[in-house]
């Protein structure tokens, strides 16, 4: 397994929650790192990337959420905060080696792909 995330649960609206994503191999040695999500009966959507020290966001998550790496634990991190209803989703992390005119937000440039972790906001 390349990828694996974890830490997903039930939070209330409102609060915050961290999720995680530990790599191996290759796909740590990937240089971008992102997170996307998939609600029931939508499309997967990106979230966050993050590349060396640059970070995106989704419009969407823009200011609540954070995406992290760290070299050491060899793991990704997506602090988010400020949670509504609609965040609701399970969440994917993945990897992938790209240059600067590379399109993080599509899913079509990623390499490696966690096995997803569910997080439910309650409102």
């Amino acid at each position: 397994v390349q990828l694996q995330a974890f830490g997903g649960g039930l939070v209330q609206a409102g609060g915050g929650f961290r999720i995680s994503c530990a790599a191996c191999g290759r796909a740590f040695s990937s240089n971008v790192m992102g997170w996307f999500r998939q609600a029931p009966g939508k499309e997967r959507e990106f979230v966050a990337a993050i590349r060396w020290s640059s970070t995106y966001y989704a419009d969407s998550v823009k200011g609540r959420f954070t995406i992290s790496r760290d070299n050491a634990k060899n793991t990704v991190y997506l602090q988010m905060n400020s949670l509504k209803p609609e965040d609701t989703a399970v969440y994917y992390c993945a990897a992938g080696t790209m240059n600067y005119s590379s399109d993080y937000a599509r899913v079509d440039e990623y390499d490696y792909w966690g096995q997803g972790t569910k997080l439910t906001v309650s409102s």
